[in-house]
């Protein structure tokens, strides 16, 4: 059996292929959950400092319990993806576990934020900026690229002021890095 070669152009063309199908699923899934963790991260992160910078409350971190909810919906969300997309690419798998490993390292930063002296902020926002730069650059989306960096410089700022005012450097950091992003995706999508 004789085995077929590719030219250039043709590997080229299939490799553009993959990569606006790529940007297409992500379009659909990746707006979805920049807006969806982007505004429950802004909230949190801005009702923890109020909550806790005007002790309405003695327990502020009982904010964060509308991360419930979202995980919930989330993996609803990703379960009817999966089943409606017809093809999956290389670029999806990559992403799925960029997100999965970002995910991970997330939850292990939070396990262990009392050995940081609550000072995990300015790591998740690390992590976050990583994910979001690399999406932005997988699927060629700039909005997500400068996103990626706005939530850098976030953590930059966050490692350099006390604990409370991280979270208002986070939620300020969550606009520009997931929630303005997120937007253009979405009317990306739409075009």
């Amino acid at each position: 059996m004789e085995e077929s070669k590719l030219s250039n152009s043709e590997s080229l063309q299939i490799i553009t292929e993959m990569i606006g199908q790529a940007k297409r699923n992500m379009a659909k899934k990746g707006s979805f959950c920049f807006l969806l963790w982007g505004w429950v991260v802004l909230l949190g992160n801005f009702g923890f400092y109020i909550i806790a910078k005007y002790q309405l409350f003695p327990y502020p971190y009982v904010i964060w319990s509308i991360t419930l909810p979202a995980i919930i919906v989330t993996v609803i969300y990703s379960m009817r993806q999966k089943q409606g997309s017809i093809a999956r690419s290389q670029l999806d798998n990559i992403y799925m576990h960029l997100w999965m490993a970002i995910l991970i390292a997330v939850v292990t930063v939070l396990i262990f934020m009392p050995k940081m002296n609550y000072s995990h902020n300015a790591v998740i926002l690390l992590l976050a900026g990583l994910g979001t730069f690399v999406t932005g650059k997988l699927i060629k989306f700039n909005p997500l690229v400068i996103g990626g960096l706005a939530l850098w410089i976030g953590a930059i700022i966050a490692f350099n002021v006390p604990v409370i005012d991280q979270y208002l450097v986070g939620g300020f950091a969550i606009i520009v890095g997931y929630l303005i992003p997120g937007y253009l995706l979405k009317r990306a999508e739409s075009e």
